[in-house]
């Protein structure tokens, strides 16, 4: 059975939350999927019509996507060093299943005007339910709301236990770079 948090199987069913406020993006816009994994939201916003750059420290799951134009590839360690991406910015930046909470003030930073920032990971409370249990990979309750509320405009936050695809405790943050109200898809 694949892994909840680093799934190999590419066909593995992208986030219905990177879906559902995939709609917030600019038209064609050019979207950074961090720990990119296998490329499911990579390859999911690439047939909505978004360029897509795919980070990960390991990118053999995304070697068939080489020959898509509208896909870059990047084989970067996020952990260590500064922040590979210093010189770009992106109309959205995704992050599913991976926290690196040095990278919070970059992302900010990273996003262009009226970009999209969604992120879902695991919350504290995880622990009792599966991997991860580290508490280092592990939001604290209103964690991502705290982080980014300031910065961005907050459309949607959620913190609570799931059942489906596997029992889990969710932190899940959709942000806009922006002062102004959001319209919601």
């Amino acid at each position: 059975m694949p892994s909840f948090d680093r799934p190999t199987e590419a066909n593995i069913a992208p986030s219905s939350w990177v879906l559902r406020f995939a709609a917030l993006i600019a038209p064609s816009g050019l979207v950074l999927d961090v720990a990119a994994g296998h490329g499911r939201h990579t390859r999911a916003l690439r047939a909505l019509g978004f360029g897509v750059l795919a980070a990960d420290v390991d990118v053999s799951g995304l070697e068939d996507l080489r020959t898509d134009p509208g896909v870059k590839i990047e084989q970067v360690d996020l952990e260590t060093g500064g922040w590979p991406f210093s010189v770009r910015t992106f109309d959205a930046i995704v992050v599913t299943n991976y926290l690196h909470r040095a990278h919070f003030p970059h992302y900010i930073q990273a996003l262009n005007d009226e970009g999209v920032l969604i992120v879902e990971t695991f919350g504290q409370g995880n622990e009792m339910l599966g991997r991860p249990r580290n508490p280092d990979f592990l939001l604290r309750p209103g964690e991502l709301l705290n982080a980014f509320s300031g910065a961005l405009q907050v459309v949607a936050y959620e913190h609570g236990a799931e059942q489906e695809p596997r029992p889990a405790v969710r932190q899940r943050l959709c942000a806009v770079k922006t002062q102004s109200p959001v319209l919601l898809p």
